[in-house]
């Protein structure tokens, strides 16, 4: 379309806002530090997740370790109880063998009598004439009562009593139960002659050797 200027005027033209160079500059420098800014931010974040990476890792590996020294101290420890039930029955073996009066029938019938009885041993076995003071320990108060039962089974000793047996307190990991109990061992060494030393009386009801009951 062509358009006529009837009034003979020039038309102004269009006006153009120009922008100062100092702004454009301030706006460049802004987006550069913006981009910087957040390559920096990215780039820490990645050595952070890195690290933490590492980290996890590294717990992991801590943690296995862990439970595998658990294990051997539990190992350890179960050794240990073994080892100290063992040495506490040598030692009261032992005991006796220096100690004993009774011939090898007392040290015979006290090993038999604690080894038909689990979960049990003995701490320590004091003769006094012909009575016994056991002392000991037990996984359970029927092994107690099994290894009662026992020494009267046995026919070596007879008015076995309990004195006491209580759960030990020292220990609360594993259920012990001390224990004390006395016995009259009843049984003469064989050829051995009534109140001689080293020999232990006859029981209760058991007549004595070459003399019939009754008599």
């Amino acid at each position: 379309m062509i358009r006529i200027n009837l009034l003979g005027r020039t038309r102004p033209k269009a006006t153009r806002t120009s922008v100062p160079l100092e702004a454009t500059l301030q706006y460049v420098l802004l987006a550069i530090a913006l981009v910087v800014s957040g390559g920096a931010l990215y780039g820490h974040y990645l050595l952070l997740d890195r690290e933490n990476t590492k980290v996890a890792a590294h717990i992991v590996k801590q943690k296995g370790e862990k439970a595998r020294l658990e294990q051997l101290k539990v190992q350890v420890d179960n050794f240990e109880k073994q080892k100290a039930v063992l040495q506490t029955r040598i030692g009261v073996i032992e005991t006796l063998q220096r100690n004993r009066t009774g011939g090898q029938e007392l040290l015979d019938a006290i090993a038999n009598t604690v080894s038909r009885t689990d979960t049990l041993w003995l701490i320590s076995v004091e003769r006094k004439g012909d009575t016994l003071t056991i002392n000991g320990a037990a996984g359970s108060l029927n092994a107690v009562a099994n290894y009662i039962t026992q020494l009267k089974r046995s026919g070596y000793f007879q008015s076995v009593e309990i004195k006491e047996s209580h759960q030990d307190e020292a220990n609360k990991a594993v259920e012990i139960f001390d224990f004390s109990l006395t016995a009259q061992f009843g049984l003469m060494q064989p050829g051995a002659a009534p109140g001689a030393a080293g020999t232990a009386a006859p029981a209760a009801n058991t007549p004595p050797a070459g003399r019939k009951a009754g008599t």
